[in-house]
């Protein structure tokens, strides 16, 4: 009888511990993914290659961009220099992490303000990303995010 309580406490804490592991893995790969947000939030993508593996590739709203450096070089980079704001609003993020793998879905409407005009730009996006755990940090390997018009709340 010991025995089958000791093996039972045993087995119920390496079930807890293992969750606890992959809860801690989740939030790492959360806190990637909203680290990101936040540098285009602040308008400067200085530094965020970090955040990716060196042979990511970005697909936005129907079109390959190439790998990160490509996206900032060539994209992303130049576009935040005509933004006054870019918020995200309603962001949500669910992650599911398998072995040194992690998938993650983020929705949010964003909202840019132009500088030049003061336009404002709303729009509802969603994104999944691929992440790869390289070196024990997680890094994104494959962006691909999109938008449309966003929805005007019903009267």
């Amino acid at each position: 009888m010991k025995k089958i309580i000791m093996y039972s406490l045993l087995l119920s804490t390496l079930f807890a511990a293992s969750n606890a592991m992959a809860q801690t893995e989740e939030e790492k790969v959360k806190t990637v993914l909203r680290a990101y947000k936040a540098a285009l939030e602040n308008l400067n993508v200085e530094g965020t290659e970090k955040y990716f593996t060196s042979n990511s590739e970005i697909l936005e709203t129907g079109k390959v961009e190439g790998s990160y450096q490509d996206y900032i070089a060539h994209h992303i980079g130049p576009e935040l220099g005509h933004f006054k704001s870019f918020t995200y609003n309603n962001y949500k993020v669910n992650v599911i992490v398998d072995g040194d793998y992690a998938f993650g879905t983020e929705t949010y409407i964003y909202v840019i303000v132009l500088k030049e005009g003061e336009k404002v730009i709303e729009r509802q996006g969603a994104a999944t990303s691929v992440l790869h755990k390289e070196g024990g940090v997680w890094k994104i390997m494959k962006s691909h995010n999109s938008s449309r018009a966003a929805k005007k709340p019903a009267h």
